[in-house]
């Protein structure tokens, strides 16, 4: 972490959660702010996978502040997956090892775990595993943890928890997913 003053200020552990749209968004938003500090993030995507997102070729432009880092192998047991669990369940288990070693770099002001909350709701990433790396953290280290299902002893363990919750949704009226706007 370059800047000595973030050093002294404690760390937040944010979680954006809900059935809403917005969650990455969000924290893609936090990430924008960050760089116009110059500070450092890194974004793991968990679940994602391979799907071709806007925000991969946006965050480019981001560079060198922010790092981009896709460890899913997809969506779990829905849409187009054809994979074992097991193969979901490993990169998951690599997933959890990389953060952690992300975490104690000291290369970054900011990491997020996109859809970090998907993946322990399906069972990919036990909460105490990720309640512990949490606790591990370098002090000023600020994580931000998005997805649905966020589990309780995680909203307990965040000092900021947002829940995004659907009002009113485009797809209910047979709009698809708009590039640029969903994907």
């Amino acid at each position: 972490m370059p800047d000595t003053r973030r050093k002294k200020e404690k760390g937040l552990i944010i979680v954006y959660t809900g059935d809403g749209k917005g969650k990455t968004t969000a924290a893609l938003g936090l990430c924008v702010r960050a760089c116009g500090y110059d500070l450092k993030t890194a974004i793991v995507q968990f679940v994602k996978g391979s799907w071709h997102y806007g925000e991969l070729d946006g965050i480019k432009r981001l560079g060198p502040n922010v790092e981009l880092i896709r460890v899913g192998k997809g969506f779990v047991g829905i849409i187009d997956d054809k994979l074992p669990r097991a193969e979901h369940e490993k990169a998951a288990k690599e997933a959890l090892e990389l953060v952690n070693e992300l975490i104690h770099s000291e290369k970054y002001d900011i990491i997020i775990l996109d859809e970090l909350n998907v993946a322990v709701s399906l069972g990919l990433i036990k909460i105490d595993d990720i309640l512990k790396i949490l606790a591990d953290r370098p002090a000023a280290l600020d994580i931000i943890i998005t997805g649905r299902n966020a589990h309780e002893k995680l909203i307990e363990a965040a000092d900021l928890a947002t829940e995004m919750k659907e009002i009113k949704h485009p797809y209910r009226k047979g709009i698809l997913a708009k590039q640029g706007i969903d994907y």
